[in-house]
């Protein structure tokens, strides 16, 4: 789909984009031309020549242009008045007062006493991603927290046991699959989540066109469901039963076929100890399916040649999450369809791939639980603590307290379970600093904001995103508008990061970033290339900051040059020469390649879940309440929270609405368009009524990241439509013990109508 921005107006030459805005990292072609207030975007519309994303685009990728423009957007550094208003000051001043306060907190309370919090934004962000570690690294605090682990830490725990790798994520092989079973995921509005898959209805047509079949499970009808061939109804949290159902009925039909990998599983006995107790008939009422429904899915899943069955936010977003996520992929490898043409595959990014580097098919795997946060014990995994435990670190007095907080583009005080308790922490804060484009309910509370250049103003490669996408690919795009320059100019992420990084390592705010930069790529060199570092560093494009490290990734990728042993191999410079990026063909089978594990071998049975499935049995064994369930949505236009400030993606209809079966709504004595009242212990809050027979009946539906009302932002236009914080009804100490992550589904809750009560939710 191309959308245009503005009326067409030819300006120059056109500039190519890939879009940040979402995992589906869409090719973009924009036009721009200089107007009486300088350079100005004209229209936005897709890349055709794309090899990636082959000309779609979605509204998102449009909104490019409101953001860049958007006058809530900030421009330069901004210090909290004592009373709370926020005023402009140079780059200067604010690492300045950094160097003032920020060391003498540390040397106070500690390296913990600095805890570091960092969203889902900054994987679009090359500089954001490629310096944050060395942050975090010279801070040395125990207290790091991250959106991961609200939305996707499962599955890449499970990987992480299963593979040896935190990103060895598998993705369906969608242009070759003949089924494809979609467990709490919707697509056709996501794009792919953990699969970066642009214009996945465009693919999902071209497959039933060819006589493929996709299945969706889920407790709502959603767009992806209603373009699919079933859909089936599930219970909210009823994920893990279906799966153990499914898994029981390939173990008891023997239906078992895992093909070459056979001879690369560990585990396969403990697995089929396990699915003994587990037959759909006790599972069914649970998962909130018919037995018969159950077994067929498994049987469908084990006949079809090329199949995938493909689960995400919905099947990590609950108390089983992370054994949701270690099933979905044992079942794909039982029925001989991960590493498969059609399957679930390992796409092979061509830099920054852990799975492509050193010695394949062996390695050190995965290391969880090194330490446990201070309050809960909850795990720490990938080095990370769950964002749910943030308030109580600030809250709770003694050694390892958090003082003072950095947070890199996330707003936790709505997209985490109880937002309100994590309002009164930040307000407690001896000093915060938020690196973001805006004021929002989170960064009101930070005594300095810094904000990152519009995206138009920088350039980008996928980093993380190459790794999980559709089809291998390089793409490299370069900054659309000029930034300005002078002590108020934007400054590159990359350079806010590494001036606090030398900040933490006391060599204060006007170190020389070149030369540290400089110390950190040669030292990387020496670890990889040994004696030959010396000569190879001059070599090494880009200039400054991350460009140099990726033209080192890519030079040592799969696909690189190895610095001219391999002349047709990939460089920055070459891939910079390709103006709409590199097809590096179709996924390929990489197992046992890409395999880091100790054992060099598939482990099906990781002890840890073997372990937790104790309390699955318990589960099963205990009656189900006849309770309202909550879970939430994604809007194509609302993807994250800031998103609600752009005007494109903001107008048209309410979207922040709680969906009702019309049967729930009759019990509750509820009319379309009124006021209703969700509530459970946590608290209370209002929303617009919404009949849909779309939904499960006793389940209803909220989208996530809204909440716009709270005092001391800045977001104009999201302020008009503030929506609903279906976060306030969320409990912070209920997670998946083995991963971390919130439960954000399946959430118990009362309906009743909100006639005579204040409008504003609390």
């Amino acid at each position: 789909m191309a959308i245009d921005a503005t009326p067409r107006l030819e300006g120059g030459a056109p500039h190519y984009r890939i879009c940040p805005l979402c995992e589906a990292s869409c090719g973009l072609e924009i036009r721009t031309d200089t107007g009486p207030q300088g350079p100005r975007v004209v229209s936005i519309r897709g890349a055709e020549q794309d090899p990636f994303s082959q000309g779609y685009l979605c509204p998102k990728g449009v909104a490019l242009k409101d953001l860049h423009e958007d006058p809530d957007r900030l421009r330069q550094p901004m210090r909290r008045q004592p009373d709370g208003r926020f005023t402009p000051i140079s780059w200067a001043e604010a690492f300045e007062e950094i160097d003032r306060r920020l060391p003498p907190l540390r040397r106070a309370f500690g390296a913990d006493a600095v805890g570091l919090s960092i969203g889902n934004p900054a994987s679009h962000k090359i500089g954001l991603f490629s310096y944050f570690p060395g942050l975090a690294r010279a801070l040395g605090s125990r207290n790091m927290f991250s959106a991961s682990t609200l939305d996707q830490m499962p599955k890449q725990l499970s990987c992480g046991w299963m593979y040896g790798h935190w990103m060895s994520v598998p993705v369906p092989d969608l242009p070759r699959s003949d089924l494809l079973i979609i467990l709490g995921a919707n697509p056709a509005v996501s794009n792919g989540s953990l699969w970066t898959v642009p214009d996945f209805r465009g693919k999902a047509k071209a497959m039933r066109a060819r006589g493929g079949r996709i299945i969706v499970i889920d407790p709502r009808r959603t767009e992806t469901a209603q373009a699919a061939d079933e859909h089936h109804a599930i219970r909210p949290g009823g994920d893990v039963f279906l799966l153990l159902g499914m898994l029981h009925t390939l173990f008891a039909e023997d239906r078992v076929r895992p093909g070459r990998l056979a001879d690369h599983i560990n585990g396969l006995d403990e697995l089929r100890a396990l699915a003994t107790g587990f037959a759909p008939e006790r599972c069914a009422t649970h998962a909130g399916l018919p037995a018969t429904t159950i077994r067929q899915l498994a049987r469908d899943l084990a006949a079809a040649p090329r199949a995938a069955l493909y689960g995400r936010v919905g099947t990590c977003t609950q108390r089983f999450g992370t054994i949701n996520s270690w099933l979905i992929d044992v079942l794909n490898i039982l029925t001989g369809h991960l590493d498969s043409p059609g399957g679930l595959m390992f796409p092979k990014a061509a830099a920054f791939a852990a799975n492509t580097l050193g010695r394949g098919g062996q390695g050190k795997g995965v290391t969880v639980g090194r330490r446990h946060s201070r309050v809960s014990r909850a795990p720490e995994i990938m080095g990370e603590l769950p964002m749910s435990c943030l308030a109580e670190e600030i809250e709770t007095p003694g050694d390892g307290q958090i003082h003072a907080l950095i947070t890199v583009a996330c707003n936790p005080v709505l997209s985490a379970p109880n937002g309100a308790r994590l309002t009164r922490a930040l307000e407690g804060l001896d000093f915060m600093i938020s690196l973001d484009p805006y004021i929002n309910e989170t960064t009101r509370h930070a005594h300095l904001i810094l904000p990152p250049p519009s995206p138009l103003e920088d350039w980008h490669y996928d980093q993380v995103f190459a790794q999980l996408s559709w089809r291998n690919h390089a793409r490299w795009s370069g900054p659309v508008m000029p930034i300005g320059e002078g002590p108020e100019a934007p400054q590159a992420e990359w350079q806010t990061l590494l001036r606090l990084t030398a900040i933490v390592n006391g060599l204060g705010p006007r170190a020389d970033l070149q030369a540290l930069d400089d110390l950190a790529l040669q030292a990387e060199l020496q670890r990889s290339a040994g004696d030959r570092a010396e000569q190879l560093f001059p070599m090494i494009d880009g200039g400054a900051g991350p460009a140099r490290w990726l033209d080192l990734a890519l030079r040592s990728g799969p696909y690189g040059d190895g610095f001219g042993a391999r002349p047709e191999g990939l460089t920055l410079a070459k891939v910079r020469a390709a103006p709409q990026g590199i097809d590096l063909g179709e996924l390929t089978s990489r197992v046992p390649e890409i395999l880091r594990t100790p054992s060099g071998r598939i482990e099906l049975a990781p002890p840890a879940l073997l372990e937790d499935m104790q309390a699955v049995t318990a589960a099963l064994h205990r009656p189900l309440d006849n309770e309202l369930l909550l879970i939430g949505r994604r809007d194509t236009r609302s993807n994250n929270s800031w998103m609600h400030n752009l005007p494109v993606l903001a107008k048209g209809k309410e979207r922040c609405t709680l969906l009702i079966h019309p049967e729930d709504a009759a019990r509750a004595s509820l009319e379309a368009g009124q006021m209703a009242r969700l509530s459970n212990a946590r608290g209370s809050v209002l929303a617009q009524v919404e009949f849909s027979d779309a939904m499960r009946p006793g389940v209803v539906s909220l989208p996530h990241g809204w909440g716009h009302d709270l005092a001391g932002t800045r977001l104009q236009v999201a302020a008009l439509q503030p929506g609903v914080n279906m976060n306030l009804l969320l409990d912070e100490d209920d997670r998946d013990p083995v991963s971390g992550t919130s439960v954000l589904t399946g959430v118990p809750v009362r309906l009743s109508g909100a006639e005579n009560v204040p409008t504003a939710n609390h």
